[in-house]
Protein backbone atom coordinates (compact mmCIF):
# COMPACT_ATOMS: atom_id res chain seq x y z
CA UNK A 1 0.00 0.00 0.00
CA UNK A 2 1.41 3.21 -1.29
CA UNK A 3 1.08 6.53 0.82
CA UNK A 4 -0.53 9.48 -1.97
CA UNK A 5 1.54 12.80 -1.27
CA UNK A 6 -0.14 15.69 -0.71
CA UNK A 7 -1.17 17.50 -4.24
CA UNK A 8 0.69 20.71 -3.34
CA UNK A 9 -0.95 22.05 -6.72
CA UNK A 10 -4.41 21.73 -5.53
CA UNK A 11 -3.81 23.39 -2.21
CA UNK A 12 -3.70 27.32 -1.64
CA UNK A 13 -0.83 28.99 -1.66
CA UNK A 14 -1.54 32.13 0.38
CA UNK A 15 -3.54 32.47 3.68
CA UNK A 16 -6.89 33.99 2.99
CA UNK A 17 -8.07 37.49 3.11
CA UNK A 18 -9.63 37.09 6.45
CA UNK A 19 -6.89 35.18 8.37
CA UNK A 20 -4.30 37.97 6.86
CA UNK A 21 -6.38 40.67 8.25
CA UNK A 22 -6.76 39.04 11.85
CA UNK A 23 -3.23 38.29 11.69
CA UNK A 24 -2.18 41.50 11.39
CA UNK A 25 -4.62 43.28 13.39
CA UNK A 26 -3.75 40.69 16.28
CA UNK A 27 0.09 41.85 15.65
CA UNK A 28 -0.83 45.57 16.10
CA UNK A 29 -3.35 44.80 18.81
CA UNK A 30 -0.41 43.10 20.95
CA UNK A 31 1.77 45.92 19.84
CA UNK A 32 -0.72 48.59 21.36
CA UNK A 33 -1.44 46.33 24.47
CA UNK A 34 1.67 45.67 25.68
CA UNK A 35 3.17 49.37 24.40
CA UNK A 36 0.65 51.05 26.99
CA UNK A 37 0.95 48.19 29.49
CA UNK A 38 4.92 49.02 29.80
CA UNK A 39 4.10 53.06 29.87
CA UNK A 40 0.89 52.84 32.49
CA UNK A 41 2.75 51.04 35.15
CA UNK A 42 5.07 53.81 35.78
CA UNK A 43 2.83 56.22 36.24
CA UNK A 44 1.64 57.99 39.57
CA UNK A 45 -2.13 57.05 40.44
CA UNK A 46 -4.28 59.97 38.59
CA UNK A 47 -7.16 60.20 36.36
CA UNK A 48 -4.95 59.41 33.15
CA UNK A 49 -3.54 56.05 34.76
CA UNK A 50 -6.46 54.63 35.34
CA UNK A 51 -7.97 55.75 31.98
CA UNK A 52 -4.92 53.65 30.33
CA UNK A 53 -5.64 50.84 32.46
CA UNK A 54 -9.47 50.90 31.53
CA UNK A 55 -8.30 51.08 27.68
CA UNK A 56 -5.58 48.26 28.58
CA UNK A 57 -8.09 45.99 30.02
CA UNK A 58 -10.88 46.63 27.09
CA UNK A 59 -8.14 46.19 24.44
CA UNK A 60 -6.86 42.95 26.15
CA UNK A 61 -10.93 41.49 26.50
CA UNK A 62 -11.16 42.73 22.53
CA UNK A 63 -7.84 41.11 21.42
CA UNK A 64 -9.18 37.63 23.63
CA UNK A 65 -12.78 38.09 21.46
CA UNK A 66 -10.24 38.41 18.15
CA UNK A 67 -8.39 35.42 19.04
CA UNK A 68 -11.12 33.23 19.48
CA UNK A 69 -12.65 34.35 15.77
CA UNK A 70 -8.91 33.43 14.42
CA UNK A 71 -9.12 29.86 15.97
CA UNK A 72 -12.70 29.35 15.04
CA UNK A 73 -11.68 30.79 11.37
CA UNK A 74 -8.27 28.39 11.53
CA UNK A 75 -10.53 25.26 12.88
CA UNK A 76 -12.75 25.40 9.51
CA UNK A 77 -10.85 26.94 6.95
CA UNK A 78 -7.17 25.06 6.72
CA UNK A 79 -4.09 26.68 6.14
CA UNK A 80 -1.85 26.34 2.87
CA UNK A 81 0.88 24.11 3.32
CA UNK A 82 4.10 24.48 3.62
CA UNK A 83 5.89 25.86 0.13
CA UNK A 84 7.82 22.98 -0.95
CA UNK A 85 10.87 25.13 -1.42
CA UNK A 86 10.63 25.82 2.49
CA UNK A 87 10.04 22.03 3.70
CA UNK A 88 12.80 20.72 1.22
CA UNK A 89 15.81 23.31 3.15
CA UNK A 90 14.23 23.22 5.96
CA UNK A 91 16.13 21.23 8.74
CA UNK A 92 13.71 19.41 11.14
CA UNK A 93 14.84 21.04 14.09
CA UNK A 94 13.40 24.31 12.77
CA UNK A 95 10.16 22.55 11.17
CA UNK A 96 9.48 21.50 15.00
CA UNK A 97 10.67 25.36 15.95
CA UNK A 98 7.70 26.72 13.45
CA UNK A 99 4.85 24.55 14.45
CA UNK A 100 5.97 25.06 18.75
CA UNK A 101 5.85 28.40 18.51
CA UNK A 102 2.53 28.55 16.66
CA UNK A 103 1.25 26.09 19.22
CA UNK A 104 2.53 28.50 21.92
CA UNK A 105 1.60 31.55 20.58
CA UNK A 106 -1.61 30.37 20.31
CA UNK A 107 -1.91 29.59 24.15
CA UNK A 108 -0.82 32.24 24.98
CA UNK A 109 -3.13 34.49 22.99
CA UNK A 110 -5.61 32.71 25.69
CA UNK A 111 -3.83 32.93 28.52
CA UNK A 112 -2.67 36.51 28.70
CA UNK A 113 -5.97 38.21 28.41
CA UNK A 114 -7.42 35.79 30.86
CA UNK A 115 -4.90 36.00 33.36
CA UNK A 116 -5.30 39.76 33.08
CA UNK A 117 -8.91 39.25 33.30
CA UNK A 118 -8.35 37.04 36.73
CA UNK A 119 -6.13 40.17 37.95
CA UNK A 120 -8.58 42.52 37.56
CA UNK A 121 -11.11 40.57 38.83
CA UNK A 122 -8.78 39.22 42.10
CA UNK A 123 -7.91 43.06 42.82
CA UNK A 124 -11.80 44.31 43.12
CA UNK A 125 -11.33 45.64 39.84
CA UNK A 126 -14.45 45.07 37.53
CA UNK A 127 -14.28 45.35 33.41
CA UNK A 128 -16.89 47.04 31.56
CA UNK A 129 -15.95 47.04 28.43
CA UNK A 130 -15.78 50.05 26.61
CA UNK A 131 -17.68 51.38 29.56
CA UNK A 132 -20.70 50.06 28.44
CA UNK A 133 -20.92 45.85 29.03
CA UNK A 134 -20.06 45.02 32.33
CA UNK A 135 -18.25 41.32 32.20
CA UNK A 136 -18.20 38.46 34.74
CA UNK A 137 -15.62 38.45 37.40
CA UNK A 138 -13.51 35.46 36.48
CA UNK A 139 -12.31 35.50 40.62
CA UNK A 140 -13.74 36.74 43.89
CA UNK A 141 -12.05 40.02 45.18
CA UNK A 142 -9.00 38.42 46.60
CA UNK A 143 -6.30 41.27 46.83
CA UNK A 144 -3.57 38.79 48.22
CA UNK A 145 -4.37 36.05 45.14
CA UNK A 146 -4.52 38.90 43.03
CA UNK A 147 -0.88 39.99 44.23
CA UNK A 148 0.11 36.54 42.83
CA UNK A 149 -1.46 36.88 39.29
CA UNK A 150 -0.31 40.65 38.70
CA UNK A 151 3.47 38.99 38.03
CA UNK A 152 2.29 36.01 36.03
CA UNK A 153 0.27 38.03 33.64
CA UNK A 154 3.49 40.08 33.22
CA UNK A 155 5.32 37.03 32.86
CA UNK A 156 3.14 35.63 30.39
CA UNK A 157 2.83 39.17 28.30
CA UNK A 158 6.70 38.99 28.08
CA UNK A 159 6.93 35.35 26.78
CA UNK A 160 4.02 36.17 24.25
CA UNK A 161 6.43 39.32 22.56
CA UNK A 162 9.51 37.57 22.98
CA UNK A 163 7.74 34.76 21.02
CA UNK A 164 6.16 37.03 18.31
CA UNK A 165 9.67 38.67 18.34
CA UNK A 166 10.88 34.76 17.36
CA UNK A 167 8.37 34.94 14.49
CA UNK A 168 8.93 38.15 13.24
CA UNK A 169 12.73 37.19 12.88
CA UNK A 170 12.28 34.06 11.19
CA UNK A 171 9.88 35.45 9.06
CA UNK A 172 11.87 37.97 7.83
CA UNK A 173 15.27 35.64 7.66
CA UNK A 174 13.03 33.89 5.26
CA UNK A 175 12.08 36.65 3.41
CA UNK A 176 15.77 38.32 3.30
CA UNK A 177 18.12 35.56 3.33
CA UNK A 178 16.02 32.39 2.19
CA UNK A 179 14.13 33.70 -0.32
CA UNK A 180 11.69 31.01 -0.43
CA UNK A 181 8.28 33.22 -0.16
CA UNK A 182 6.99 31.95 3.49
CA UNK A 183 6.62 35.73 4.25
CA UNK A 184 4.83 36.88 0.83
CA UNK A 185 2.01 33.71 2.33
CA UNK A 186 1.02 36.11 5.23
CA UNK A 187 1.20 39.54 2.89
CA UNK A 188 -1.79 41.18 1.69
CA UNK A 189 -2.64 40.14 -1.55
CA UNK A 190 -1.50 42.48 -4.71
CA UNK A 191 -3.80 43.13 -7.20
Amino acid sequence: MTTALPDYAAQPKRYSTVAVVLHWLLALVIAAIFGVGLYMTDLPFSPQRLKLYNWHKWAGVTFLALTVLRMLWRVTHRPPALPITVTRNMPDWQTRAYHATHHVMYLLFFAVPLVGWAYSSAAGFPIVWFGQLPLPDLLPVNKELAELIKPLHKLLALALVALAGMHIAAALKHHLVDRDGLLSRMLPASS
